[in-house]
C-alpha cells in the first residue's frame, strides 16, 4: 500500500509540472519517503489545482474535515503544501516541487540532521534527473530580472513592473528569508559558501503571510526591505522574480548558486531567457577601463576589449545593471533592450505563453 501511495505521487507530481517534477526513478522515491508521509501523500493528491477549503479536500478523500484540517496544517509547516487566509477560511494548494517544496525547505535557515538528509536527498535527486532527461530547456522565461531603478537612463520608458520599490510600496505585508538556494549548498557541503548575503530574499502579500505564519521568514518593513535591496545590489546580488506583471517574491541571486541565474546561464543565449528588458550603455568619457564592470557581471556578457575597454556581448546580457551599479566611475546606465516583450499579465497569461512557446 505505501509503495502505491508514493507511485500515485510521482504520477501526480508529474502532472504538477515546474522544474524538477515527479519522475519514476529511484532517488525520487528516496526524496518523498522523507517528505511526505503516506497519509500526507494521500491529503497531498486530493489537493485540487488551485486553493480549496479542507472541506472539500475532504471530501475528495471520504475523510473527516477537522482531521484533514490538521493533517493540512502540519503539511504546511513541513513546506508540503501552501495556505492563505480569505474571511475566516484557510484555503490550500499543492505546489510542485520547483517552484515550491524544495524552496520551502531551507527558507528557514536551519541546519538540523533532517535539513542536512533532505539537502542531500534533493540533490541527488535532481543530478540524477538532469542526467535522465538532459539539460533544461527555457522555450519562454518563467522567470525575469528586475533592474535597479536608480541605474536606468532619465528618458527611458519605465514601467511600474520595472521597479522593485514599486511591490515594496504595494505591498503589506513583507516577509525576509533565507536563501534556499545557497543554504542548500551548504548544508551539502559546508564548505560551499561564496559569502553573499543570506536573508535577502523576500516575500509579498498572502506568499508573505504564509512564510510568516509558519516561521519560514520574519516579517520585515518597507524601510529594511528597502535596505535588504541595497546590500543585495551592493554584493553584485540579481533581483529575480516570476516573469508576470504581478509578483508575490523576490529573490536576490548569484551566479554560483541560485536555479533561477544558473539555468538561464546553461542556455545558449541566457540574455533571451532570462531579461529586464534593458541592457547598459557606457559612456566611454566616464569609463576608465578599470574592468570592475568585468568582474562584477554574473552573466559574463562583458569581456575586456580594445585598450582593455568592456565589450558587450548581448546575447548574455540579462540587463541585471550588476555592472552599472558597481561602476566606480558612473560610466554605466541601463537603456531599454528592444525586442524583449512586456512581461505577461498574470499567472493565466504566462502559463499561456509557455503553451504556446512549446508548441
Amino acid at each position: 500500500m505505501t509503495d502505491k501511495v508514493y507511485r500515485q505521487l510521482c504520477e501526480m507530481m508529474a502532472k504538477r509540472g515546474g522544474m524538477y517534477p515527479g519522475m519514476d526513478i529511484p532517488e525520487f522515491y528516496n526524496l518523498a519517503g522523507e517528505l511526505f508521509t503516506p497519509e500526507e501523500a494521500a491529503v497531498y493528491m486530493a489537493i485540487p489545482q488551485g486553493y480549496s477549503p479542507p472541506a472539500a479536500i475532504a471530501g475528495n478523500m471520504g475523510r473527516n474535515e477537522e482531521d484533514v484540517a490538521k493533517i493540512l496544517e502540519e503539511m504546511a509547516y513541513k513546506g508540503l503544501c501552501t495556505a492563505g487566509r480569505m474571511g475566516d477560511t484557510t484555503f490550500y494548494g499543492a505546489p510542485p516541487f520547483v517552484p515550491g517544496i524544495f524552496e520551502f525547505q531551507f527558507m528557514r535557515g536551519t541546519s538540523t540532521e533532517k535539513d542536512v538528509r533532505i539537502a542531500r536527498l534533493i540533490r541527488s535527486y535532481k543530478n540524477a534527473m538532469d542526467k535522465t532527461r538532459g539539460a533544461i530547456k527555457i522555450t519562454f522565461p518563467v522567470n525575469r530580472v528586475i533592474p535597479v531603478n536608480k541605474t536606468i537612463k532619465a528618458e527611458n520608458r519605465i514601467h511600474t513592473y520595472h521597479q522593485v520599490k514599486t511591490y515594496i510600496e504595494k505591498y503589506d505585508p513583507i516577509a525576509v528569508s533565507t536563501c534556499f538556494c545557497r543554504h542548500e549548498a551548504k548544508l551539502n557541503d559546508p564548505g560551499d559558501d561564496c559569502g553573499k548575503p543570506n536573508e535577502v530574499c523576500m516575500q509579498f502579500g498572502m506568499g508573505a503571510q504564509f512564510v510568516i505564519d509558519r516561521k519560514m521568514g520574519r516579517k520585515i518593513d518597507k524601510t529594511e526591505a528597502l535596505n535588504i535591496l541595497e546590500i543585495s545590489e551592493e554584493a553584485g546580488l540579481v533581483h529575480a522574480a516570476i516573469n508576470r506583471q504581478e509578483i508575490d517574491f523576490l529573490c536576490n541571486c548569484c551566479s554560483c548558486h541560485c536555479m533561477i541565474l544558473k539555468t538561464a546561464l546553461s542556455q545558449p543565449k541566457p540574455g533571451l531567457a532570462l531579461n529586464s528588458g534593458f541592457m547598459p550603455e557606457r559612456d566611454a568619457e566616464l569609463c576608465t577601463a578599470c574592468g570592475t564592470c568585468i568582474e562584477r557581471c554574473p552573466a559574463d556578457a562583458l569581456t575586456s576589449g580594445a585598450d582593455d575597454f568592456p565589450e558587450l556581448n548581448m546575447d548574455r546580457c540579462i540587463g541585471c545593471a550588476v555592472c552599472a551599479t558597481g561602476c566606480p566611475s558612473g560610466a554605466i546606465v541601463m537603456i531599454e533592450r528592444p525586442g524583449i516583450p512586456a512581461p505577461p499579465v498574470d499567472q493565466k497569461a504566462l502559463k499561456e505563453a509557455l503553451k504556446s512557446s512549446r508548441g
